[in-house]
């Protein structure tokens, strides 16, 4: 059985907010002489926690003192905040894609729900983090527009090839001759948000998991593909077919 991740472990989001400024890894004395991409990368370590804590509300003013530097200095690095939060998007959301999981996925050596649960576990431990739910909490909150783009991506990346999968396990009709629907991506969106929510209940509601990680999305896998799969069958082979997309 795999042990929670690290971010993961049992401590209290209130206890985990409260002691975030002491416990920040990436603050340095000012005294410390870095390599420019090396102090690049510290800010944007920096961010990550203090965005997390603070949401996008909070000012670069109270991070660069964190980091213990100056206001000029973060800003002759990223010269305003909107560009900070876009290479927290790039760094923190767009790297937790793993173009190997995703070959992996669409790998036919190996069934369908072992390459599913392998996948989603593997999301899981880079996403179910305190400061993964939190910042992309904050960001819908605030509409700062980072969740409208990152669900573009997992729509192209992930829930485009979860439903040709299923549909070749199944040995159902393909695009572009029988389009995707959105009934199924719906169902996709379904298994996506339950593992996300895992985070929710952790770093939202200070709710304890129930079982593992491990444990906790490979059921979460078992439930959507023992129903889903017939469901999409059934839609596909039926005279009433939902909206197609292309």
């Amino acid at each position: 059985m795999t042990s929670v991740p690290r971010a993961n472990r049992r401590a209290k989001p209130h206890a985990r907010a409260s002691t975030a400024r002491s416990r920040n890894p990436a603050k340095i004395s000012t005294r410390q002489r870095l390599k420019p991409a090396d102090r690049e990368k510290m800010i944007v370590a920096g961010a990550v926690h203090f965005f997390a804590e603070v949401g996008f509300e909070g000012q670069t003013r109270e991070l660069a003192r964190r980091l213990g530097i100056t206001q000029p200095l973060l800003y002759r690095y990223f010269p305003s905040k909107q560009a900070l939060i876009e290479r927290v998007y790039s760094e923190f959301f767009v790297n937790r894609l793993d173009a190997r999981d995703e070959a992996a996925l669409v790998d036919h050596s190996a069934p369908l729900r072992e390459r599913l649960t392998r996948f989603y576990l593997a999301y899981a431990r880079r996403t179910v983090t305190y400061e993964w739910v939190r910042i992309y909490m904050f960001s819908g909150l605030k509409g700062v527009g980072l969740n409208t783009r990152y669900q573009k991506l997992l729509r192209q990346r992930v829930f485009t090839p979860v439903i040709r999968e299923i549909r070749h396990d199944r040995g159902l009709p393909m695009p572009p001759a029988t389009p995707l629907t959105e009934a199924e991506f719906e169902h996709v969106w379904d298994l996506h948000a339950s593992i996300f929510y895992l985070g929710v209940r952790r770093w939202i509601y200070g709710m304890e998991w129930p079982e593992e990680l491990e444990t906790a999305v490979s059921r979460r896998v078992a439930a959507f593909l023992d129903g889903v799969p017939h469901v999409i069958e059934t839609l596909l082979l039926s005279d009433k077919k939902g909206p197609t997309v292309t």
